[in-house]
């Protein structure tokens, strides 16, 4: 088995819930044994897990897919874990980066975690049923490992011919871009989690992205080298929206799912914002509708397709902040785009009034130090040469403007604007 057979037989008609409702709604990509699974969910047997590395306070939304999936396999009678990577962050995953990733201090990945646990529970049970969500975390094994045991007890199962071939190394050599051994171990640390998982709790899939599908392979044959036979993994695709873009990403940074990193309006209107060729599949891959609904909302067409954007950014939006966050979004979004009313729940930021006695910069105002509508004082500029931002609702054109108390005299606010959907409002304290 090599990392690039995608082992996808067609046509291939499941009969487990699992993979038809998978299928259906776009999830997959490939697969090591499709008939081993189906046969698994369908007999309800099937435990699974997807790892998520602690390199952030907050995971985003390139990890939604992989969460959702986790979703519908306890939804249709599957056992989901969700594993905690306090081991595996401490080396970092080289898969898809150009350079290596920063070595973070334990209390980091300590405190990162703590950040990213709190999103599953919008999406699993961990209720202690058969069918209960796990949370683990690979600390627990792999920090009381032996070397010298590690050597030979798992790593003499690795090829390093083979693992030279994998993308995650192949391309950064191929760039004469550094790998270190550090990072080159990734992939038998993440091996050795499917055989310890499967050991600790019946675990027998992996399911990731496809940028994770030779770590997933090499997994399965680790297993079997450790006499822990019939191991499979499933991945769902990389997203990118209809344009080629990558999914997830804004001029202003990631799309995080923790509302302390990006506020629930913001996250509404990312939702919003998507292109229209893409708006039956997101409605597929990131909401809990129906098919046949979704179906309806994708069929009107014309005008019809702004309002199926709206249904997908209120229901994506309730599944990560709740209900009562996502209608209040829609409703500020209503006010701003239909009324025309400055409504007073947009995103706000408050400056001190010495700061602005002073003089605040219009680069400063729009980066990442207050309203955060771009990532920085450069791409502020870049935006303004091309009228992109705005300050109640008039086009800037200076990069050397600055804003004084006098600018605030109308109501203490101003309503910054990057492009026609975002927008934060700029108060004085």
């Amino acid at each position: 088995m090599t990392a690039a057979e995608p082992l996808a037989p067609k046509p291939f008609a499941p009969k487990s819930e699992f993979l038809k409702v998978l299928a259906e709604r776009g999830y997959v990509h490939q697969c090591s044994d499709f008939a081993g699974v189906d046969a698994a969910a369908a007999e309800g047997r099937l435990t699974c897990y997807v790892g998520y590395d602690c390199t952030a306070a907050s995971l985003h939304i390139g990890h939604l897919l992989s969460i959702m999936m986790l979703h519908w396999l306890q939804k249709t009678g599957g056992r989901p874990i969700a594993l905690m990577g306090g081991g595996t962050t401490r080396v970092g995953d080289p898969s898809g980066r150009d350079e290596s990733r920063k070595i973070l201090s334990l209390e980091q990945i300590e405190a990162n975690k703590a950040g990213i646990q709190k999103t599953f529970a919008r999406f699993l049970a961990f209720d202690g049923s058969p069918t209960g969500a796990i949370m683990v975390d690979n600390a627990d094994w792999l920090t009381k490992l032996n070397y010298i045991e590690m050597l030979r007890d798992v790593g003499r199962h690795f090829s390093v011919n083979r693992m030279m071939s994998m993308d995650s190394v192949r391309m950064r050599l191929e760039r004469d871009q550094e790998l270190s051994f550090l990072e080159f171990n990734y992939m038998i640390l993440q091996s050795y989690d499917f055989v310890e998982l499967n050991r600790r709790h019946g675990c027998t899939m992996q399911m990731g992205g496809s940028d994770q599908w030779g770590n997933i392979v090499n997994g399965i044959d680790l297993g079997r080298r450790m006499g822990v036979p019939g191991l499979t993994g499933l991945t769902c695709p990389l997203l990118t929206t209809a344009s080629g873009a990558k999914m997830g990403k804004t001029a202003a940074g990631a799309v995080w799912l923790d509302a302390e990193m990006l506020k629930p309006y913001d996250y509404w209107q990312f939702w919003r914002n998507t292109e229209d060729a893409d708006v039956e599949r997101f409605l597929k891959l990131f909401t809990f509708l129906p098919l046949p609904e979704i179906a309806e909302l994708a069929a009107k067409g014309g005008g019809g397709i702004n309002e199926a954007k709206v249904r997908l950014a209120t229901e994506a939006t309730a599944l990560m902040h709740g209900r009562e966050a996502a209608d209040a979004a829609a409703e500020t979004a209503r006010k701003t785009f239909v009324e025309g009313t400055l409504a007073e729940d947009l995103p706000s930021v408050t400056v001190s009034r010495d700061l602005v006695d002073a003089g605040l910069g219009v680069l400063s105002a729009f980066g990442p130090e207050y309203a955060k509508l771009v990532p920085s004082t450069s791409e502020a500029r870049r935006q303004i040469k091309s009228g992109g931002l705005r300050i109640d609702d008039v086009v800037l054109t200076d990069e050397r403007a600055v804003l004084r108390t006098a600018d605030f005299a109308k109501n203490g606010v101003l309503k910054l604007s990057f492009g026609k959907k975002r927008h934060v409002l700029l108060r004085v304290a």
